[in-house]
């Protein structure tokens, strides 16, 4: 299980972390000192024959939006510098399970956002194309694991800010059900909303790391024939580019053919709108309210938007929380006839560094088309990378309903055991240190 000395396994993490920081600019912070002495205390621990948890050693890094004790916390941000006393809950199960983080991770500013482009840390690059952006807002969690920094890294997804840098990095990325993973320490974007979740280079390491935070034992359910429902016209006006619309009706064919049922769904008004914006809008104005009175700086991003949710009048909330009741409805109605919805994760391949417009539309309505609704249904997904389909490759989402995490794993399972997804590493390959 645990062949090379965690030292070895986290010295080879930090040094690759280090040597590409100037490049991709993953990490906010690295912890060189911590993590190795962490680490030599884990192999004590093995060499005692002590037990050890089922991530013992591996590398992770964790987004600097969440709270790990004695470390700033910037949250991305020109003027935020908590440093905790204590864990965020979810970093508390981590380290029970065994795992070394090595460095808080990049953000967008104040997870607002899905480019990473962050005015004051500096832009993250994508490792299969430095000239494009790795998403966001957890951008430097995806390119850690893109680029074989480390195995796992943790995100948090508020609409879609694990999967979405999940999809254009090319690796697998959880989003919990609503509640499942603690966010007590977790700085909050949309508390109503917001999620914590891993991503990784191998299912396997999606589950341990999963099962860590959430303490979930359900059992995964055994190799099954699914029904899967395409939701229309959700998918069919979406703004997919032909290569991913082509990817993705590949899966499917590919999914036919290993003996699962597709077919399309109805879910009328399931589509983008502004309620998804109007809904939020009143919980952005708590959270940085204080902040804002005191002008402290924001970048010019992230103030906009801040700007946009102090115009949003409270009837205009009223009825966008009737929106979010109406998604959940008709969400929980098609699973009631499906077992899982599927739908690319992203629509387009990727997302170039600068550009606030893919084709003509904003680059965020575009990267969230597919991943907004699903936090607002408060029902969890996970991006799955498909095989041999491009560099960097197309993603497949899978929704399931409430609590049906063990579920969506064990799916992702049968197909990463069928070839169909699997993690391929990007052109910058820093020698990945092993999973759990």
């Amino acid at each position: 299980m645990f062949g090379a000395s965690t030292v070895s396994r986290v010295q080879t993490a930090l040094d690759a972390a280090n040597d590409t920081q100037n490049t991709l600019n993953a990490f906010i912070s690295i912890d060189d000192e911590r993590a190795l002495e962490r680490a030599s205390k884990i192999d004590a621990s093995i060499d005692k024959g002590e037990p050890v948890g089922p991530l013992a050693g591996v590398p992770v890094g964790l987004k600097d939006l969440i709270d790990q004790k004695g470390r700033v916390t910037t949250a991305g941000s020109a003027f935020y510098r908590q440093k905790p006393e204590t864990n965020a809950r979810c970093v508390d199960a981590l380290e029970q399970a065994g795992v070394v983080i090595i460095g808080k991770t990049g953000l967008h500013e104040w997870a607002f956002g899905f480019s990473s482009e962050n005015p004051h840390w500096g832009v993250i690059h994508n490792p299969w194309d430095q000239t494009t952006s790795p998403g966001g807002s957890s951008g430097g969690s995806a390119v850690a694991v893109a680029a074989g920094i480390t195995p796992i890294s943790i995100g948090t997804d508020t609409g879609g800010s694990v999967r979405v840098p999940a999809a254009l990095c090319g690796v697998y990325g959880l989003k919990v059900t609503h509640g499942r993973i603690s966010l007590d320490g977790v700085f909050p974007l949309v508390s109503s909303i917001d999620t914590v979740g891993p991503l990784a280079d191998s299912m396997e390491n999606i589950d341990l790391a999963y099962r860590a935070m959430s303490s979930d034992s359900a059992p995964e359910p055994g190799p099954a024939s699914m029904r899967l429902g395409i939701p229309q016209p959700w998918h069919e006006d979406s703004p997919t580019d032909d290569d991913i619309a082509g990817e993705f009706a590949n899966a499917v064919a590919a999914l036919r053919d290993i003996g699962h049922e597709v077919h399309s769904i109805e879910m009328p008004d399931v589509e983008p709108s502004i309620q998804l914006w109007n809904s939020i809008a009143e919980e952005v104005r708590m959270v940085h309210g204080e902040f804002r009175r005191e002008s402290q700086p924001y970048g010019k991003d992230v103030a906009q938007r801040l700007d946009d949710a102090d115009l949003v009048t409270e009837e205009e909330g009223v009825r966008a929380k009737a929106w979010q009741e109406m998604i959940r409805t008709r969400f929980s109605d098609a699973l009631a006839t499906v077992d899982f919805l599927i739908t690319p994760t992203v629509p387009v391949r990727r997302k170039i560094i600068g550009e606030e417009h893919i084709g003509d539309r904003h680059y965020r309505a575009v990267l969230s088309y597919f991943s907004a609704l699903v936090n607002h249904s408060l029902l969890p997904a996970i991006a799955l990378p498909v095989l041999s389909s491009g560099a960097p490759p197309a993603s497949l989402q899978v929704i399931g309903s409430r609590d049906s995490e063990a579920a969506l794993i064990a799916f992702g399972r049968t197909l990463e055991a069928e070839r169909l997804v699997g993690f391929e590493p990007s052109p910058i390959d820093s020698g990945k240190p092993g999973g759990g």
